[in-house]
């Protein structure tokens, strides 16, 4: 029983909610792994079902650094560092001021605000490419990172402006998966600071990475049997009910 051993105890969790929980990470790494985007985001939605914003956004970027950091030391010399460089600059101070925000702000809030979110980056259309100089960079890396202290999954857009300064697929690729790796990082420093209590989750963070490795591994041959159009338009669904659950969570505790 999960629940009952030290490393999973003090979440405070179900059996059937940590268990859902590491499945969960195995599912959208493996969706991820076979159609380059979505995983995260669906992550951040199904935890948002069961925990606190100030809870799932400190977990949710720790599991997401480990996934980023093994990418970018496999592709680590494909690395763009002066792109890089800009991009630490604005992420800085972005979680700097997200920091002093976030924990003013009631859970029902953040909720409504992560569910807007996540109902946008499914169905708004998403920038592939964002010509930019070094500034629109350094400006795009604040605003992200800004916001990652609420919504947590804010790749999208760093994606859009790293593609938009690199011509190659695997720089694009190794740049943002470094910058995603420095973004959770900064986050999760950020979130220690202001009093969340890491030790209390190592062992979900740690089965959930470690399942999500294994959904990294087995994704392709697990879902490229589907036909993509269709598992995309099921995803939709998913979790747009996911995000509207999430609205009426919010909405039910505040009234």
């Amino acid at each position: 029983m999960l629940e009952t051993l030290p490393l999973f105890a003090h979440t405070q969790l179900t059996e059937v909610t940590l268990w859902g929980l590491i499945i969960a990470s195995f599912f959208t790494s493996a969706f991820t792994a076979a159609f380059g985007i979505g995983g995260g985001v669906t992550l951040l939605a199904i935890l948002g079902m069961v925990i606190p914003v100030t809870t799932l956004i400190p977990v949710h970027g720790t599991v997401q650094m480990g996934s980023n950091a093994g990418r970018a030391w496999h592709l680590r010399n494909h690395i763009h560092w002066r792109l890089i460089g800009l991009i630490a600059l604005g992420a800085i101070v972005g979680t700097l001021l997200g920091s002093q925000i976030v924990v003013a702000l009631p859970d029902a809030l953040l909720k409504t605000i992560l569910a807007l979110f996540v109902l946008a980056i499914t169905w708004l259309p998403t920038p592939r490419r964002v010509k930019s100089g070094d500034r629109t960079v350094g400006v795009g890396a604040f605003i992200a990172s800004l916001a990652g202290m609420f919504v947590g999954a804010t790749g999208p857009l760093l994606a859009a402006l790293i593609s938009g300064r690199i011509d190659n697929r695997q720089g694009v690729v190794a740049t943002h998966a470094a910058a995603m790796t420095l973004s959770h990082a900064l986050k999760i420093i950020a979130f220690g600071f202001i009093g969340f209590a890491y030790t209390n989750w190592l062992g979900l963070i740690g089965a959930m990475i470690l399942s999500g490795y294994l959904g990294t591994r087995t994704g392709s041959k697990l879902l490229h049997v589907m036909d993509e159009v269709l598992f995309r338009k099921i995803f939709r669904v998913i979790i747009t009910a996911l995000a509207l659950l999430m609205l009426l969570g919010a909405a039910r505790s505040v009234l």
